[in-house]
């Protein structure tokens, strides 16, 4: 199962296109997502796997790819991913046993892919 590079493939080309057509709305969004997800109190790695357990409850793929990624590159563990895709089954019940499986499978894709590195 291809749930990490596949989709954000997919996404690229109508990403591009909608980011050309609302640039600003970009911008504005790239500001807050590098806002939120700087070290601060938590460190950026800890608020990846935030992230890609809330993209399970909201069974956003496009969302588990990006964080599955991020939270690879920022050294996450196959191990502390399934712990916060764990917290992601609390919150929303069996949908989040489909949607944690595809967050799972991507995040070892890419950890996969990073240890080839």
């Amino acid at each position: 199962m291809d749930c990490g590079r596949t989709v954000r493939e997919e996404l690229r080309e109508p990403t591009r296109a909608l980011r050309q057509a609302i640039p600003e709305v970009y911008r504005g969004y790239g500001a807050l997502h590098d806002a939120a997800l700087a070290s601060g109190a938590l460190d950026t790695k800890t608020k990846e796997l935030v992230a890609l357990a809330i993209a399970v409850s909201k069974e956003c793929d496009g969302c588990i790819a990006a964080h599955a990624h991020a939270a690879v590159q920022e050294g996450a563990t196959p191990r502390e991913a399934a712990e916060a895709i764990g917290v992601a089954f609390l919150m929303n019940g069996g949908p989040a046993t489909v949607y944690g499986a595809r967050a799972f499978a991507a995040f070892e894709q890419f950890h996969a892919e990073h240890a080839d590195t």
